[in-house]
């Protein structure tokens, strides 16, 4: 329960200081679309910032990704890469376990087993 606390702490000052550093008039990615477009488009943008070793704002995008779908794996999981990236190995942890468990939830196989 302790790090399921802490991965909604997490989202939530991710997800606040996505909004608070982001220019007015920048668009979150997929911003008029439905739910799963636009949490499609956030893991996307985290995708390409995560290739471009961003990783700050790779979660950023994976973390808003979960906000708009809280039950896609593959935003956490996108999450727990880049929070591992960043030496946030706790936090990871966390996001890893929540995908996982959003992917068996569901049959689905995104993680590839792992």
């Amino acid at each position: 329960m302790n790090r399921t606390l802490s991965l909604i702490v997490a989202l939530v000052a991710l997800h606040a200081a996505a909004l608070s550093c982001s220019p007015k008039s920048e668009t979150l990615p997929g911003a008029n679309l439905d739910p799963t477009a636009r949490s499609q488009a956030l893991i996307d943008s985290g995708n390409a910032s995560f290739k471009r070793a961003d990783f700050e704002n790779a979660a950023k995008r994976y973390a808003s990704a979960t906000l708009v779908k809280p039950d896609d794996p593959a935003a956490f999981y996108g999450l727990g890469m880049s929070l591992a990236k960043l030496g946030r190995d706790d936090d990871a942890r966390a996001a890893y376990a929540k995908a996982r468990a959003l992917a068996g939830a569901a049959g689905d196989s995104i993680l590839g087993g792992h």
